[in-house]
């Protein structure tokens, strides 16, 4: 990155993406002040006592209310990386209104704080579950995506852009964790489906993909990142080797709202994508209402273009999967027993 001393302001810091974005830059003078914007406390002072670090200014705050968003939104913010969200998807099927309200209406705040104080651009977080949505979780996320595009065609000076990735390995509320726990009290590993495909993402792959939507996107962009996949059976089996443990693998069946294989890029956006090595680059529909000058031209075949999903991209065995796993310092420390003492195990 070539910027330096700017203003990051992070909505849902406390989480890990937010995590991850502070051990890349807080060693870094790229960013002078880097704000955490929260509704955790517990979280908040549990990092500031651990990282002690005077470029962090912490708020408490909720998307959901524009007026606890914008003034973390004041005094020279360059940029936002919009974090905070619901993201499990039994939650957001019980309480879909509360995904609406953090996802969707939380979004628009953040947005139109940032225009209404200058901020030159905003990065939204999304998720594989907002292409062809099947759950509340997805569904408040697609709309989430269009909300922003829609936002970012009434700002001249704040450029929007968005970012859709998949599971991040070792995340919050993931499976990997679940399995780690399992194989450590000698229990059988609990999997829906060993044939569902799941894309194979760390955090610092979430982090470069919004760093390069953050050097790279105009207003209304979306950013998607190539990954490997790997099937659940795979990734139980890849852990049980390096764990050498005999826990026999109960399959529970597909849960509610679960998908077989995860989308990153439906076939409609795979139709305009571009193609930037590591990353697809879907810019923004800018087309107004007046609709009916495109009804005279037509798409070329659409039956000429696949979606990009965890079915069809790279797909890894049991032994790539243990290399990529084996990356990964959650599972260095959780599973292995290594000695890492980052604040955040990534």
């Amino acid at each position: 990155m070539k910027i330096s001393n700017k203003i990051l302001l992070i909505t849902g810091g406390t989480g890990s993406f937010g995590n991850a974005v502070l051990q890349r830059f807080l060693s870094t003078d790229h960013f002078s002040e880097i704000r955490i914007l929260s509704r955790d406390e517990k979280k908040q002072d549990d990092m500031r006592n651990e990282l002690k670090n005077p470029k962090l200014k912490f708020f408490i705050g909720d998307v959901r209310d524009f007026n606890s968003i914008e003034p973390a939104t004041r005094g020279g913010v360059d940029y936002i990386f919009h974090a905070a969200a619901l993201k499990q998807v039994p939650s957001c099927e019980f309480f879909p209104m509360e995904a609406v309200k953090t996802n969707v209406l939380g979004t628009q705040n953040v947005i139109r704080a940032a225009g209404q104080n200058g901020v030159k651009k905003v990065i939204c977080l999304s998720t594989d579950k907002a292409a062809y949505p099947i759950n509340a979780m997805g569904i408040s996320k697609a709309m989430m995506e269009k909300v922003a595009i829609s936002e970012a065609r009434n700002l001249e000076k704040t450029t929007v852009c968005l970012t859709r990735y998949g599971n991040v390995m070792a995340s919050r509320g993931s499976v990997i964790p679940l399995f780690v726990k399992q194989l450590k009290e000698n229990r059988p590993l609990t999997i829906t489906d060993p044939k569902m495909t799941r894309f194979m993402m760390s955090l610092n792959d979430a982090v470069e993909l919004v760093l390069f939507a953050f050097e790279n996107g105009n207003s209304g962009d979306l950013f998607v990142n190539k990954a490997p996949a790997t099937s659940i059976g795979n990734l139980a089996e890849a852990l049980k080797q390096m764990a050498n443990s005999v826990s026999p693998i109960n399959i529970i069946g597909t849960r509610h709202g679960e998908k077989l294989y995860e989308t990153l890029c439906t076939r409609e956006e795979m139709m305009k994508a571009e193609d930037m090595g590591e990353f697809y680059r879907i810019p923004a529909d800018n087309r107004d209402l007046n609709y009916a000058m495109y009804f005279s031209k037509g798409e070329r075949d659409m039956n000429e273009v696949l979606d990009y999903h965890s079915h069809n991209t790279t797909q890894l065995n049991i032994e790539e999967t243990k290399t990529l796993l084996s990356n990964l310092n959650y599972v260095k420390k959780e599973l292995l027993g290594q000695d890492i003492h980052d604040y955040l195990v990534l």
